[in-house]
């Protein structure tokens, strides 16, 4: 992802919900702030904030990134519309609703039921077995994690270009591209 950007050291970036590990291995270090809507541990320009309601004029980054986010925010459009007002380009990737195994829960078709019967087998899923979630938490999961289909990303994102990672020939998650090309070599 990061060489597709074409990302340099004076390109300003904001990665909405990300953290620092992610940027820790990258060949290029941008101008980088990072948001999240609770405080966290980051030595670099960091902003604690609701990425439905984004602290920053139109056009204020380079490149907005968002990986794994937007299933956990309450108001989907709300979230893309600023992601793509702050942004002159911009990446979002989430996991694909229509994938047989749900990625946090780590459960095939869990995520497939109604939503009543979530409630009863998430204690059955491996991320509860491994956890050990209390039943609060479990039911605070599911109330925070809206997976989204492809067709509902290209509706966030008019206009964006869409890549797909597959896994056995399934749509895993994908990644939206948008605001303009990224800059050629």
């Amino acid at each position: 992802m990061l060489a597709r950007s074409g990302l340099t050291a004076s390109t300003t970036v904001l990665d909405v919900g990300g953290t620092d590990h992610f940027w820790a291995h990258s060949a290029v270090q941008p101008e980088l702030t990072i948001l999240n809507i609770a405080p966290f541990d980051y030595d670099g320009r960091k902003v604690v904030g609701d990425g439905c309601r984004l602290p920053f004029v139109t056009d204020a980054f380079d490149f907005v990134i968002s990986n794994s986010v937007i299933e956990h925010v309450p108001d989907h459009q709300a979230f893309a519309r600023e992601i793509a007002r702050v942004g002159k380009r911009y990446y979002v990737q989430t996991p694909n609703k229509w994938f047989p195994i749900e990625p946090h829960l780590m459960t095939p078709l869990i995520h497939l039921l109604p939503r009543s019967w979530q409630y009863r087998c998430i204690r059955f899923s491996l991320w509860s077995l491994v956890a050990k979630p209390t039943v609060a938490e479990q039911a605070e999961h599911l109330d925070t994690t809206h997976l989204i289909t492809p067709r509902g990303m290209m509706q966030l994102f008019p206009g964006a270009e869409m890549e797909r990672e597959r896994f056995l020939g399934l749509t895993k998650s994908m990644a939206v591209w948008g605001g303009g090309p990224p800059p050629s070599g």
